[in-house]
């Protein structure tokens, strides 16, 4: 008998483990032991039947399990070969985001503390790139045991999607169309944005402007432009959209909408070099919330959701699996920069 069968033999008198767990411990207990190495082939299940005399099922259940684990992976046509030693690992997770702006990096942070060291995340940047997006998720199929993705908001994503089962695969961030079974935590973002500039029109109208930066082709949500170009005209508001910040086109009695943070600081910066008053001279409205938005100039008002709420709710479907579906609430944090 080869020592990979014993290892699964030897637990077969334990009965509050199920057989398919025997075999998951059996090669846990294998890989631990140096019995498995990285880059050994399993027996096949075929062979594990006719050796071991457990339904096909059984083993089928067993192998994906240790594939979610990261252990174990299947080649097309040669079998099942071990991956990585790593057998602390209870799930193996795949987390794709546009970048790595800073409300990503809190979200990451967060869902990166709450899941625990006993789960192994795998991060990946699309950058809103469509050829890229397909490509990670080619290169990543049937690899982990779950799935959490902000996804591209074109019509050809929710099929590329779809090829993932519902229970392994969360939409967070973006919200995208997909079958009612499917689990989701998305922000809203033309109505709410819409709503909050309303609050602010007191604000915004003791200025003479109101610049949104928006660049097309983008990460940068379309719905906040429609939701600026609809408030503007509502509210008859000297609205206007630029593409990309000139320091030559800094003007008092101007407010400023930033999506980009990376534009944000240049304003920011070239507004110091002048002199001009931030919440006074100037307006600074922002997307997205964080640590240095809140402290930066006396605070930076800004349009956000919480992001290290969206990864709490991450992680807990993550561990336990249960299907959510829910927009999550966007806030506005008033603070002196308008």
């Amino acid at each position: 008998m080869s020592p990979l069968l014993q290892k699964i033999y030897d637990l077969q008198d334990i009965n509050t483990i199920s057989k398919h767990e025997q075999i998951v411990h059996g090669i846990i207990g294998a890989i631990d032991s140096g019995i498995l190495k990285v880059g050994d082939k399993l027996p096949s299940i075929n062979e594990m039947v006719a050796e071991v005399g457990y339904a096909r099922k059984t083993f089928v259940k067993a192998y994906t399990e240790l594939k979610e684990r990261g252990l174990v992976e299947s080649k097309n046509l040669k079998g099942y070969y071990i991956i990585s030693e790593e057998t602390n690992v209870t799930l193996k997770v795949a987390l794709i985001l546009f970048a790595f702006h800073s409300f990503q990096e809190d979200f990451y942070n967060t869902f990166r503390k709450e899941l625990g060291k006993r789960y192994h995340i795998d991060i990946f940047f699309h950058h809103n790139n469509l050829s890229l997006f397909k490509t990670i998720l080619d290169n990543i199929s049937r690899k982990y045991g779950m799935y959490v993705v902000a996804p591209i908001q074109q019509k050809e994503v929710p099929s590329l999607l779809k090829q993932i089962s519902s229970n392994r695969l969360l939409i967070v961030d973006r919200y995208l169309k997909m079958p009612k079974d499917y689990s989701f935590i998305s922000q809203e973002f033309e109505e709410v944005t819409y709503q909050k500039l309303v609050e602010l029109t007191p604000q915004i109208k003791k200025y003479n402007r109101f610049v949104l930066f928006f660049k097309e082709n983008s990460d940068f949500p379309p719905e906040i432009l429609l939701a600026f170009n609809r408030f503007v005209k509502d509210y008859d508001i000297n609205g206007e959209v630029v593409e990309s910040y000139d320091a030559t086109t800094l003007l008092k009695n101007t407010v400023y909408f930033f999506i980009s943070d990376n534009q944000l600081w240049k304003v920011l910066k070239d507004a110091r070099k002048m002199e001009y008053r931030i919440g006074s001279d100037i307006g600074i409205l922002a997307h997205n919330d964080n640590i240095v938005k809140e402290i930066a100039f006396g605070g930076i008002t800004t349009i956000s959701t919480d992001f290290t709420q969206i990864a709490k709710k991450a992680a807990v479907f993550v561990k336990e699996g249960n299907p959510i579906q829910e927009i999550v609430p966007t806030y506005l944090r008033q603070r002196n920069s308008l």
